[in-house]
């Protein structure tokens, strides 16, 4: 546990830096943030780097390094609490759009799931017009930023990475019928390979807890410890821009700095690079003269460089719960959740606090990923889901390469698209109503629907971006939520699964024909917090907004460096990407200061 003494003694090393200008300015400091500063500095001892971030560092906070506690930070201090527009197809709900504003970002407030997408999925990126950029890299990349603590020698692991990670040590007696029950169904085994590359099955996933006192590793807590005097850090210090040199010409536009909200300009000898997250980068470009000429005259600003794909491409995992209230003698994580000042959770914390074996130790454990083949048996058939997206693809007067990439997708067995999770608690879409639950979250890995992101208008007086997922805009998303969900309640309706419930709470039993299913999941489904792609890693002509060294294009020295530039959504929880794209940030912005050309 991370004590008061040891964090001021951390932030005064990372403070005594030299003063104002710096070589690089990162804004931005979440998971890739930190984790590219910490690299940078490593990599150019004799560079001056500072890391501006708009939040707190809450290096201390439980609710932060507590396992058991995740999400509990979600729509506190530590969140910039934005929600999206009223969405037509949701009956005009908003749906909250979760960030860290916080040291650490947001897999500070996550659930702490470390997993990594199938290997086509990173292909693809290099595909699409990003040499340099595939499987072999990233997997390099995200094991460099790992250290995996137990045994698991069959798969993908890095043992000397910053992240700690390793398997749950409190596994509730519930979740031993996830692994039986989806082998039941026809779904394969995955315990040992889940990470290298093949996602598709059924398996337990570790977590990125650090097991010397199992708190929460992020890249606070176990990156910029390793960083070296050369690095500072700044927290309570929004950014509104970057600065750029006056143009000559044609040339490229160079970044010469940041100015922050108070109006203070800190300046940048060679670099500044966006590690703000996807809803975040694309909004400094835009306030720094970068995006849509029509979007940035609305909000006052002079246009330096069109860019059309500026805050477009918004992707996101969109999700479903079914509830099922367990039999009496079941354990459950409730109590821990909902009744956190009762007599058990109480001792339980007490147990954590000391170093203790604790239910506060546990975390999301059960996973499975699927494609159609595994999931629509009895359900929509996989052939018209395909259909379905594709339609959905031809709806506009051209197919984008990121929907005819989704479509490849669909038709690779080898590529998830329903994830779904046991959880041992309630995780409905309604008020939790008292008791104990179980959890089955199906969640669809590629929508189809695609929105956008983008600063307000001048006058409109929010001052908060104006967020526009369009969730089931397609109809391929809508049959998808459908299906999972129906899968959910085979999974759950099946031995040895079936003897832990006794009642359905969501959907219900009384959810039965199409059109109640389909009423219920346009009432009820949630975002899983993993917008991607509104700064995205593609040629110009496609939409892009940053070119394969993650240089935006138009620019000579301005970078994202973070989950925006991730071009098509990937089937896995996203911060394990983030780590990975820092280090692959970090190793072409080293090669660039020593003068090596990058092909």
């Amino acid at each position: 546990m991370l004590g008061k003494n040891w964090s001021l003694v951390f932030l005064a090393a990372v403070g005594a830096a030299a003063k104002d200008p710096y070589d690089y300015v990162l804004v931005g400091g979440g998971t890739a943030g930190l984790a590219l500063a910490t690299r940078l500095s490593i990599g150019l001892p004799n560079s001056q780097i500072l890391v501006l971030e708009a939040g707190p560092a809450a290096l201390d906070e439980l609710r932060i390094n507590v396992p058991g506690l995740r999400g509990s930070a979600l729509g506190s201090i530590y969140d910039w609490n934005f929600t999206t527009t009223a969405q037509e197809h949701l009956g005009n709900r908003t749906i909250d759009v979760n960030r860290g504003k916080v040291l650490g970002g947001s897999a500070a407030l996550n659930y702490l799931c470390y997993d990594r997408a199938a290997a086509a999925e990173y292909d693809a990126w290099g595909q699409l017009g990003n040499s340099g950029w595939n499987w072999n890299v990233m997997l390099a990349a995200m094991m460099k930023a790992e250290n995996f603590t137990g045994a698991d020698d069959g798969d993908k692991h890095g043992r000397t990475g910053p992240i700690r990670n390793t398997f749950n040590r409190v596994i509730p007696e519930m979740l031993t019928t996830w692994k039986p029950t989806l082998k039941k169904l026809g779904v394969p085994g995955n315990d040992e390979g889940s990470l290298g590359g093949n996602p598709i099955g059924v398996m337990y996933q570790p977590t990125n807890i650090d097991t010397t006192h199992w708190t929460r590793s992020n890249s606070a807590n176990s990156y910029l410890p390793l960083a070296g005097p050369n690095l500072e850090v700044r927290t309570n210090s929004p950014v509104a821009r970057v600065e750029f040199a006056k143009r000559v010409g044609s040339e490229p536009l160079r970044a010469t700095g940041v100015v922050l909200e108070d109006g203070t300009t800190i300046l940048a000898r060679r670099e500044v690079i966006l590690s703000a997250g996807a809803v975040q980068s694309p909004g400094l470009l835009e306030m720094s003269g970068i995006g849509q000429p029509a979007v940035l005259s609305a909000a006052g600003i002079t246009p330096l460089v069109p860019l059309a794909g500026v805050g477009e491409n918004y992707q996101d995992h969109i999700r479903t719960s079914n509830v099922y209230r367990v039999k009496p003698n079941i354990s459950s994580f409730d109590a821990m959740i909902f009744d956190s000042n009762g007599a058990f959770a109480t001792e339980q914390m007490r147990q954590w606090l000391a170093g203790n074996y604790s239910w506060y130790d546990y975390t999301t454990a059960a996973y499975s990923f699927l494609n159609w083949g595994h999931v629509t048996s009895n359900t929509t058939s996989e052939a018209t889901l395909i259909s379905l997206a594709e339609r959905s693809a031809s709806s506009s007067n051209t197919t984008s390469v990121i929907d005819r990439k989704k479509l490849d997708f669909l038709r690779d067995p080898s590529v998830p698209q329903l994830e779904l999770i046991m959880e041992s608690n309630f995780v409905g879409a309604g008020a939790y109503p008292g008791g104990s639950f179980m959890t089955l979250i199906s969640s669809i890995m590629h929508p189809m629907s695609r929105g956008s992101v983008h600063m307000p208008p001048a006058g409109s007086g929010s001052g908060k971006p104006i967020i526009d997922p369009g969730y089931l805009s397609s109809e391929y998303d809508v049959q998808a939520l459908i299906a999972g969900a129906k899968f959910a309640r085979r999974v759950a309706q099946t031995e040895p699964m079936a003897a832990l419930w006794e009642a359905e709470a969501e959907p219900g039993a009384g959810v039965q024909t199409e059109q109640q299913w389909r009423d219920w999941a346009t009432a009820t489904m949630g975002s899983f917090y993993h917008p991607v792609g509104t700064c995205a890693m593609l040629p110009e002509r496609d939409g892009g907004v940053v070119d394969a060294s993650l240089v935006v294009h138009g620019t000579a020295n301005l970078r994202v460096a973070d989950c925006s530039v991730i071009p098509v959504l990937l089937s896995a929880h996203l911060q394990t990407a983030a780590y990975g794209i820092a280090e692959v940030a970090a190793d072409l912005v080293i090669r660039a200061a020593r003068g090596v050309v990058v092909v």
